[in-house]
């Protein structure tokens, strides 16, 4: 591994889940140049019954199944000192990825996300290993691999030399605090709609203002906690 490599590791139930998708566009692009390398750990691998027995029911009663501790702790003990260093457990009711928190993982260098399943990973696991909790947002998808295929991403994509025009990380959303303004390429009329003029004049002022009032419109109407939160930090740039 290159000392600038970003290193990732997955523990997953589902290992033919990986690479999927990070395998394709730019996610693939950074693998061929090994800008950052995967690594993916099969959790049942460390069940030690015939059955593979990876859960059991949980204690107190209550629905569902629950990931045992034995199986999960040999799963992670498995791993170099690196791996074990920056661990994540993916969770509804951990912290909401951001793009502030991206660019926070980005900078670890390397990160081990830890892909639940059933009811969730035995509590004990996250405490003795002090495992941090990361969501994606506010809703519950059947396990954490579609959550890890997505933080992986926004990282990757991220990391220097892996995205073709550094420039475009500048513009996108969420940078500066705002939604990205609406894009445009030709034909410049398509089924009746014409690209704005404004774009097609040249004069680059004009174009430089007009992306950031569009910006500002659709950050207003479709994010009004992110425009309440931009308007809060230009007030305090002033005083």
């Amino acid at each position: 591994m290159k000392d600038t490599c970003y290193k990732a590791t997955v523990l997953t139930l589902f290992p033919e889940n990986f690479p999927g998708i990070l395998e394709t566009s730019i996610p693939g692009i950074g693998l061929k140049k090994g800008a950052w390398e995967l690594k993916v750990v099969n959790i049942r691998d460390f069940a030690s019954d015939k059955r593979k027995t990876v859960d059991d029911t949980p204690c107190g009663g209550g629905a569902g199944m629950v990931m045992k501790p034995d199986v999960i702790g040999q799963a992670i003990e498995s791993l170099d000192k690196v791996e074990k260093k920056n661990m994540f457990y993916l969770s509804p009711r951990g912290q909401v990825l951001n793009n502030e928190k991206v660019k926070e993982l980005r900078d670890l260098k390397s990160i081990t996300l830890i892909c639940g399943h059933y009811e969730g990973l035995d509590e004990r696991v996250l405490e003795y290993y002090n495992i941090k909790e990361l969501s994606i947002g506010d809703y519950v998808t059947s396990g954490g691999e579609v959550a890890a295929l997505v933080v992986l991403d926004t990282i990757v994509r991220q990391l220097p030399n892996v995205l073709g025009d550094a420039a475009s990380l500048l513009e996108e959303s969420f940078e500066g605090g705002l939604l990205e303004y609406p894009n445009y390429t030709r034909p410049i009329e398509w089924n009746g709609l014409k690209v704005p003029e404004v774009l097609l004049s040249g004069n680059h002022k004009e174009i430089t203002l007009w992306k950031k009032k569009k910006s500002q419109e659709i950050t207003k109407k479709n994010r009004p906690d992110l425009w309440n939160k931009y308007n809060e930090t230009r007030k305090e740039k002033k005083c």
